[in-house]
């Protein structure tokens, strides 16, 4: 480069258009739709992202494609079509209005390749690709459903969408993306969605049978909280087939264990990683709190396509010395314990006791972990082949660490988290294997 010349710096820049409604095709039920207590837990925008290539199509009628398709899809997901309120029990609940979802169209000045390592949430860069409502600052004031189609230089494009979790959990997000796809390429959906959600009421006279250690408040004495007030720094950590084998290894060595799962054996490596990293005190109590299906759980099983939360939160609880004193095998045990005690007695006692409490998950001390694994990413399709990329534009919570698929062979696991940037350097220590 010649003496004096300026260098230039590349700015992604997004132009967003007007917001637009996009309604159901045809006309659907009005009126309030229940909300179950495990939807009202869950009570989050989630913000995702879907990158197409180009192919000899391009993408100049792909926000076309997405729109249309769209409006028929919430035909049969109508609720999505409404706006959340609060019911006289003081309880979220949708008025389903039909008035339909958020709907914007962009362009990006660039290739999709340019943007940089989208694997990795980004809410500053990625957070363009997903259009936020001005001035919204509760969730009574953003809409249920936000879809951003941004059209790239290199013929692909992104969706980005802006989803409550109170109207599904994971799977049912993939059925419905999935079925949007199905919707785009003409074909009938494969799996219709299940929309009564009163399957899931709390019993008369409400039961509590367990311990729900997930809402129960833990005392702070470490440095956690102070730590967490610092600059965020986020990161992530893939682990392939070889990694994850040499972990079961080191878990099963002692024969505490008769087995152990990718998912059991990865938790325990990153909750014990993670009170290192954070200089916890040996007598601190510290919660690994992580998501648990229980579709198959429930008596009986909830029908296929069930379009809600699904999910029933579990724990393990002990403290910083325990885990860090103790072999591998002893803190996969507590994993293992943790998912054991999801049964239907187990998620019935926990939608009893929401009903009773209104409580929602203590995250004092806790690691929340949610794993998207053994979510079909790969199979979205709206015409120009699967995504390149699926996945989120940020972490849900600062505290939170995601486990996510990785390539097509879904082999390797992608660990996403944000950690107190005096931390981080710990935490990548400890977690080289």
């Amino acid at each position: 480069m010649m003496a004096g010349a300026k260098t230039t710096t590349f700015e992604f820049i997004v132009k967003q258009g007007e917001p637009t409604l996009v309604p159901p095709a045809e006309e659907t039920n009005k009126g309030l739709y229940f909300l179950s207590n495990l939807d009202q837990n869950v009570a989050v925008i989630v913000q995702t992202i879907y990158c197409f290539k180009s192919d000899s199509r391009g993408n100049e009628d792909a926000v076309e494609v997405v729109k249309n398709s769209l409006s028929k899809l919430l035909v049969h997901y109508y609720p999505l079509a409404g706006k959340l309120i609060i019911s006289v029990e003081g309880k979220l609940i949708v008025d389903c209005t039909g008035e339909g979802a958020v709907f914007v169209e962009a362009e990006a000045n660039c290739t999709i390749e340019e943007i940089g390592d989208i694997a990795k949430p980004d809410p500053k860069t990625l957070g363009k690709l997903v259009y936020e409502i001005p001035g919204a600052q509760n969730l009574l004031q953003m809409p249920l459903l936000v879809v951003q189609v941004t059209k790239f230089k290199c013929g692909g494009f992104i969706i980005g969408m802006s989803m409550n979790h109170c109207m599904l959990d994971g799977i049912g997000a993939m059925d419905f993306m999935n079925s949007w796809g199905e919707i785009a390429r003409g074909l009938p959906l494969k799996v219709p969605p299940a929309l009564d959600r009163t399957i899931l009421k709390a019993r008369k006279p409400p039961k509590i049978e367990f311990p729900h250690h997930e809402f129960s408040q833990i005392e702070d004495i470490s440095n956690t909280s102070k730590l967490y007030e610092e600059e965020m720094r986020y990161n992530s950590f893939l682990f392939d087939l070889e990694k994850i084998e040499k972990l079961k290894k080191i878990a099963l060595e002692d024969k505490k264990l008769n087995k152990c799962t990718a998912f059991g054996v990865l938790s325990a490596f990153v909750w014990r990683a993670r009170c290192q990293a954070l200089n916890m005190k040996p007598d601190q109590q510290t919660k690994l709190l992580f998501p648990v299906d229980g579709r198959s759980r429930f008596v009986p099983p909830l029908p296929e396509g069930y379009a809600g939360n699904g999910i029933v939160l579990t724990s393990a609880l002990c403290t910083a010395g325990d885990l860090l004193k103790n072999p591998l095998s002893y803190v996969v045990g507590l994993v293992q314990e943790a998912v054991l005690m999801v049964t239907d007695n187990y998620m019935r006692s926990a939608i009893d006791y929401l009903e009773i409490t209104r409580a929602r998950p203590s995250l004092a001390a806790t690691l929340p972990i949610t794993t998207w694994t053994r979510l079909p990413f790969n199979t979205i399709n709206f015409g120009w082949g699967e995504p390149i990329y699926a996945g989120p534009v940020a972490l849900p919570q600062k505290e939170v660490i995601l486990f996510q698929s990785h390539g097509k062979d879904r082999e390797i696991i992608n660990v996403l988290l944000g950690f107190p940037a005096s931390a981080m350097k710990r935490f990548e220590e400890l977690v080289q294997i």
